[in-house]
């Protein structure tokens, strides 16, 4: 979470004059602001935790399954299509309504500012598992306690970290946009549309404020929780097992687990062999729902020029044999 008066340095245009007030979620995290992250984070998380109990003492109501898996699955779609795959990397190129919504959608998931979020996540790829990468589990080195530490670290613990990466050259092309550079700033708005939804669609269907308030513990903290350590799953797990099929220079690996909750992003030893790809789960049974949205995206004619790998490009990137032993190999000596 940031503060509106968090704001990176403005950004040159073209002509020399700066951009104004480029984006919500600046170079440098104030207290205030690792404050509320670290709400955001404990608070949902025991919602989860209490979930539990609760869905077994008295259980789950269908409307409140209900909004918990739309709004789940609204906001890890807005993460992978458009924060991921369309904004930080080209998979495709949108129309202007469907660029709106994507970065909408993606606000809704509460990760944080979309500019914030793509100058992240370019800056991973740049350095990624190596020094520079913001958010690698093998930061601390190889030992089973570094590793223990590096995946606290990659999951959670990077969030805090008071230097944050300069968005003006990271992100330039979406500071530049002043639709998107608004969205961004409106991130702490959208965060309580997000979180308001659900309550206000369960209290109007039962007409109680009880089931106002199931549907907020459920379709907005439990949610909140669960997407979240799905989506930091992809920095920690994603980067420490998993199998290796890809030629790639880090340690990314394919968590077979995770596919579904995280929308296809953990085929990640794919992603990491070909970043620009619109599909992550290229082999067979790999399920990669945010793949059939965008091809749904582009029957309708809202998305063109998509990136979908070739046969020739997928076998370019493989390594010997399909127990990704030899890409493990590659990977130990590329961190």
């Amino acid at each position: 979470m940031t503060s509106s008066s968090d704001v990176i340095e403005e950004a040159p245009m073209a002509n020399g004059t700066p951009y104004p007030s480029a984006t919500l979620g600046g170079e440098q995290k104030g207290s205030i602001e690792q404050i509320t992250l670290l709400l955001f984070i404990v608070v949902p998380f025991l919602a989860l935790v209490a979930a539990v109990p609760l869905a077994w003492g008295w259980g789950v109501s269908w409307l409140d399954l209900g909004l918990l898996v739309f709004f789940y699955f609204l906001g890890c779609h807005g993460i992978t299509i458009g924060f991921h795959r369309y904004f930080t990397h080209g998979s495709f190129k949108a129309k202007r309504p469907l660029r709106i919504a994507l970065a909408i959608m993606g606000s809704l998931a509460v990760e944080g500012p979309l500019v914030r979020w793509v100058a992240d996540h370019r800056r991973h790829h740049k350095f990624s598992d190596a020094q520079g990468d913001p958010h690698s589990p093998w930061r601390f080195g190889e030992t089973v306690p570094a590793l223990m530490k590096g995946l606290w670290w990659a999951h959670i613990g990077w969030m805090f970290d008071e230097e944050q990466t300069p968005q003006d050259k990271y992100a330039p092309d979406l500071v530049k946009d002043p639709a998107i550079r608004a969205i961004s700033r409106q991130f702490v708005y959208w965060t309580v549309v997000s979180l308001l939804l659900p309550p206000l669609i369960g209290g109007l269907v039962t007409m109680s404020w009880w089931g106002a308030f199931t549907a907020l513990f459920w379709g907005s903290l439990v949610r909140v929780a669960l997407l979240h350590h799905v989506t930091w799953s992809i920095n920690s797990i994603c980067h420490a097992v998993g199998k290796r099929p890809f030629k790639s220079r880090d340690r990314s690996g394919n968590v077979w687990w995770l596919a579904v909750l995280s929308c296809g992003e953990s085929w990640h030893n794919l992603h990491h062999a070909d970043p620009t790809s619109a599909r992550h789960g290229v082999m067979r049974g790999q399920i990669d729902s945010s793949a059939r949205f965008i091809r749904v995206f582009e029957l309708l004619g809202w998305a063109y020029d998509v990136r979908w790998p070739s046969r020739s490009r997928i076998d370019s990137r493989r390594t010997t044999g399909d127990d990704g032993s030899r890409s493990r190999k590659a990977g130990a000596e590329a961190a």
